[in-house]
């Protein structure tokens, strides 16, 4: 079992495949937080929904796990798509657009590795900031007898700031909703869900999953930047 999952090429769909759908249901919890930063401009919901996520005990297991599945799903990407180089006698960005694959399929490491790099960038200003370094904005709040940290204070005010980052964050949702299009059904595909019945309804519900992911994470931005 270890060397199916290791060595075996349809071993490591199957690890891209799960550790891709664990990512995609925190995308949306991810989304559903931070919708709450344009939903209400006091920065009350968005605040205790921080609080909540940095405070619950089942959030805190998650954490690392989440952690674990952003390297296990980088690392198995990457070892599948050298092996599919190797593999391919004719050099794989000269795939024909004719083969009835998308933009986004063929280059869906590439797509992975812009969005990997948005996401160091993300981490540094925000994560970092909130669970080790501290920040001036990053100050104590009460909201309903609880002292909390302002949260929203740190991220609206980059957003409103910093045009540079705004737009940054809007190409990585971009690239992000192009990642899932494909992402979504290629995982349940590998799963075995691949049948002319399921394949057509995955593969709208993907198109639907990946508008509101990246549409979502996009507005946000854009509410900060056009209104303030």
């Amino acid at each position: 079992m270890k060397n199916f999952l290791i060595k075996s090429s349809i071993g490591k769909k199957l690890i891209v495949s799960i550790s891709g759908l664990f990512l995609m249901s925190f995308l949306a919890v991810h989304l559903t937080v931070n919708l709450m930063l344009i939903i209400d401009d006091t920065g009350t919901l968005f605040n205790k929904a921080a609080y909540f996520m940095a405070t619950n005990p089942a959030i805190r297991v998650v954490e690392p796990l989440l952690a674990l599945g952003f390297g296990i799903h980088i690392i198995y990407t990457l070892l599948l798509t050298i092996q599919n180089m190797r593999a391919r006698p004719i050099r794989y960005n000269k795939t024909s657009p004719s083969d009835g694959t998308t933009w986004a399929s063929r280059n869906m490491f590439i797509l992975g590795g812009l969005i990997a790099t948005f996401l160091v960038m993300h981490l540094l200003h925000f994560f970092v900031k909130m669970k080790f370094t501290g920040d001036p904005l990053f100050t104590d709040v009460i909201i309903d007898g609880e002292n909390m940290k302002n949260g929203y204070l740190l991220v609206s005010s980059l957003f409103k700031t910093s045009l540079f980052y705004s737009i940054i964050y809007i190409i990585g949702a971009v690239f992000l909703g192009l990642h899932l299009v494909h992402g979504f059904w290629s995982a349940f595909q590998s799963l075995g869900m691949s049948n002319e019945h399921w394949l057509p309804r995955l593969k709208s519900v993907a198109l639907v999953f990946a508008v509101i992911i990246g549409t979502g994470f996009s507005i946000i931005p854009l509410y900060f930047i056009l209104l303030y």
